[in-house]
């Protein structure tokens, strides 16, 4: 240490020792702040418990002046409930003192406060309990730091006085032990170490209710809560879980009881406003109170209610209830439970010295019908019980320790398990609280007007979480004492049915949607669906858009009109070509027949035939073989045709040719050529249709682009190079045939066709090149009609134009059908 320091530290330390030194000289108390708090009920023994309820709801507001000491709360608003809680705690330790085998010798003691419903008033019993009301001097053996006047205390009822009073008794690790504080809040170990409580969290009931709410499909909710921790931390958590449940709150709003009137009938008008028929009321008994008795004022009925503990089984607020605005009112309970002996205990026992200026002592309450007589708090009552005899238990474990073990109440009430005479196991969990475990409560109002409160169920939060909720098969009343089969209906919209999905409405909770159709080919067959599912490639949404169909499969049939008029028209011209051959057969001897080549003219109607019977290959479903065929006959059985038809040409012009002087053609294209040109011909379109099956032939496809509703069945063309060499070719032989039957056109009329050939490729020209857009344009099983179309077209065309003239001259004018005519007429022609 630096020496410039020294006389600085030096001051410090005479500093210091004046102050010791001053101190000692007097002598100082451990002094009680205030008036000493006298226990409304109070036994002596040796060991003590504390007891802390609300004998009184409210008391009178004082304005404090500042100028002299606050005066005390003066209560009012008897509360007789609480007192049974009192007479309840006093009848356990009665019982316990009276037994043989739990803590034997040893006699219990209870000092009761009241705390007029104050959470002030509360901390501060909690502080008489906990230091008692005497001054003691530091001095003495009995320092300050001396161990509590109570080994545990029972109480409070209410969850806000109880975090006021076990956050003041957690450091001096004093068991506070509460038999209906509720909030989730208080299984914080770390803020309320010494907190336990005989009656479940709500963290399981705020749960249980939202299941509730789900389970009668209740989507549009209100709430109304207590403003106390009670009703926010309750709230807070059904609210959670509700809207994991796909459940929303319309409006949530809190009030005390002691808040303006004003407060409240702005709830009231929001109710009125609101769209929601089920209320979700987290509220304690005594603000429901306050509720009922505006709700009456204002006849507000039709609404479900659902109730949480702290009232929907409370028989004071039923009796309340005149315009019975809660019936069929349905919430959660703690189970049935029965404490013998108990009933005669409040009615007989004599009263304490404190309130014996009122009652003699020996009065008979059986006859006598108000608050205090009412029983139906018996599973709170039983809460009390359980609460004492824990005490009670770990203080015997302790007993039979033999100082061997740890001597701390909190630590053995911890750990008890045990049952009552009743039959009920008392056991806290790491948490310092109870299985949970509830009945579900419908009131069910008779013709008396008495509310009887049916248990339609039963909540144990033990189970696995399917089976949590088990609601028995009985008849539920709904508000306004309706006995429907069906659950009456809460929610901002209806559901969506199957074929139509949610769409959320701008700037409202999740639960208001639209119902939108699903879309050509989405469907959903579930109600309420979010999104619509695509329907499958081969498949298409019905109508109501609530399942996919197989589309329909489309292709030129047989049973359609179309198909049945084209196969028709094929068959007509199939029978046409067969009726002329004959004619030709019949009459081949005539010069008429021979004179054009009759050889070709029967190849030709040969070919023919095949050109109408190859259109039927278009019709029907398409198939691999089928896809094949109608191609590759339509090319081969056009190219033939052509041939015949160039061949018949060629004979024409040649036979023109070979009568002028000094010219041979004739013999350069005789019977055998003309073969072997038709041949040849042909064997070139048999080489493409080859090369074109070999490399990619055509092939049955599923066409979906062309319509969403349908499949089309059609043929692709595998390799456009080869449909479109097919077509080019017989376009060329066509091209050839026009340009020499143009040659050939005013050759002698009698040995001449080639003018009606000339017209008959006009015609196939024109419904070809007519046939290439056509096609292309054509959807579907239109295109397949366009091709038989052109198909049927020109043959139509082939024949008539070549055939037709001929028939009309041997079948009508058979006088012309002679050689010395043809000669004759030839001659004069040429002259």
């Amino acid at each position: 240490m630096s020496t410039h320091r020294w006389p600085e530290q030096g001051c410090a330390l005479l500093q210091l020792y004046l102050l010791m030194s001053f101190s000692q000289s007097e002598e100082s108390l451990c002094r009680r702040r205030g008036d000493p708090d006298i226990p409304q009920l109070s036994k002596d023994g040796e060991i003590m418990l504390g007891g802390i309820f609300s004998f009184h709801s409210s008391w009178k507001n004082k304005e404090n002046t500042y100028s002299e000491e606050p005066q005390p709360l003066e209560c009012i608003s008897l509360n007789f409930r609480e007192f049974q809680f009192a007479q309840t705690m006093r009848f356990a330790i009665e019982e316990i003192n009276n037994s043989t085998d739990l803590l034997p010798g040893i006699s219990l003691g209870y000092s009761i406060h009241d705390t007029c419903g104050s959470i002030a008033r509360s901390v501060k019993v909690a502080l008489a309990l906990n230091n008692g009301n005497d001054n003691v001097s530091s001095n003495s053996e009995e320092s300050c730091n001396r161990r509590a006047q109570v080994q545990a205390i029972l109480g409070e009822t209410s969850s806000s006085p109880s975090t006021a009073i076990a956050t003041v008794l957690g450091p001096f690790q004093i068991p506070l032990i509460s038999h209906f504080a509720t909030c989730a809040c208080l299984s914080d170990k770390s803020k309320y170490p010494s907190f336990l409580r005989t009656v479940p969290s709500d963290y399981y009931q705020s749960r249980a209710l939202a299941q509730l709410v789900k389970h009668f499909g209740w989507t549009w909710v209100g709430a109304v809560r207590t403003n106390d921790d009670y009703g926010n931390n309750g709230m807070a958590t059904f609210t959670e879980t509700a809207e994991q449940l796909g459940i929303c709150l319309e409006y949530s709003v809190a009030f005390f009881r002691t808040d303006p009137s004003e407060k409240i009938q702005n709830i009231i008008e929001l109710i009125k406003a609101s769209t929601s028929k089920v209320i979700v009321a987290f509220l304690s008994h005594m603000d429901m109170d306050v509720l009922i008795h505006k709700l009456s004022n204002h006849n507000l009925t039709g609404y479900q209610w659902v109730g949480s503990e702290s009232w929907i089984f409370d028989s004071q607020i039923a009796a309340m209830d005149k315009n019975h605005i809660l019936d069929g009112a349905i919430g959660l309970s703690i189970p049935k439970a029965h404490v013998s002996a108990l009933k005669d205990f409040m009615f007989h026992q004599s009263q304490s010295e404190e309130i014996q200026t009122e009652c003699t002592g020996h009065e008979d309450l059986t006859d006598v019908q108000n608050s205090f007589t009412d029983m139906s708090l018996m599973p709170i009552f039983n809460n009390v019980y359980k609460g004492v005899y824990a005490v009670a238990h770990a203080l015997h474990n302790i007993f039979e320790c033999n100082k061997t073990c740890n001597n701390s109440i909190l630590q053995h009430i911890r750990k008890i398990h045990f049952q009552t005479k009743e039959g009920h196991e008392v056991y806290f969990n790491k948490y310092g609280d109870p299985a949970a475990k509830y009945e579900i409560i419908n009131w069910q109002p008779r013709d008396n007007g008495i509310v009887d409160f049916i248990s339609v169920g039963l909540y144990d939060a033990s189970l696995p979480a399917d089976k949590q909720l088990n609601l028995q098969n009985i008849s539920l009343i709904w508000a306004q004492r309706s006995l429907q089969v069906k659950v009456p209906v809460s929610v901002c919209s209806e559901k969506c049915p199957p074929g139509t999905r949610k769409v959320l409405q701008k700037g409202k909770p999740v639960c208001c949607h639209d119902c939108v159709p699903c879309a050509e080919g989405e469907m959903t067959n579930s109600a309420d669906s979010i999104t619509c599912v695509r329907c499958p490639l081969e498949s298409w949404s019905n109508e109501k858009r609530d399942a996919c169909v197989k589309k329909e499969a489309v292709f030129l049939s047989y049973e359609e009109i179309m198909g049945a008029l084209l196969t028709s028209v094929s068959l007509l011209g199939t029978c046409l070509t067969a009726a002329v051959a004959f004619i030709f057969f019949k009459y081949r001897k005539t010069p008429l027949v021979r004179a054009n080549n009759s050889e070709l003219s029967f190849l030709l109607l040969f070919s023919l035939t095949l050109c109408f019977l190859c259109s039927l290959t278009f019709i029907g479903q398409p198939s691999k073989w089928s896809c094949m065929l109608r191609h590759t006959a339509f090319g081969i059985t056009f190219v033939l045709c052509l041939s015949c038809v160039l061949g018949k040409t060629m004979v024409v012009l040649m036979a023109f040719k070979a009568t002028l002087p000094g010219r041979n053609a004739m013999k350069w294209f005789g019977p055998t050529q003309q073969r072997l040109s038709v041949l040849g011909f042909t064997f070139i379109q048999v080489i493409i249709c080859i090369l074109w099956l070999s490399i990619s032939p055509p092939f049955p496809f599923k066409n979906f682009k062309e319509y969403k509703d349908k499949i089309i069945l059609e043929c692709a063309l595998g390799s456009a190079v080869g449909f479109w060499s097919v077509l080019g070719y017989i376009g060329l032989l066509a091209m050839l045939c026009f340009i020499f039957a143009f040659l050939a056109r005013k050759l002698p009329d009698n040995f001449n066709e080639a003018k009606f050939i000339t017209f008959s490729m006009l015609i196939f020209c024109a419904v070809w090149l007519t046939f290439i857009p056509a096609y292309v344009s054509s959807p579907g099983k239109f295109s397949v009609a366009v091709e038989i179309f052109a198909i049927l077209a020109s043959s139509f065309g082939l024949l008539i134009c070549i055939f037709i003239p001929k028939c009309y001259i041997m079948l009508l004018k058979p006088e012309r059908n002679t050689k010395k005519h043809m000669m004759g007429k030839g001659a004069s022609k040429s002259i």
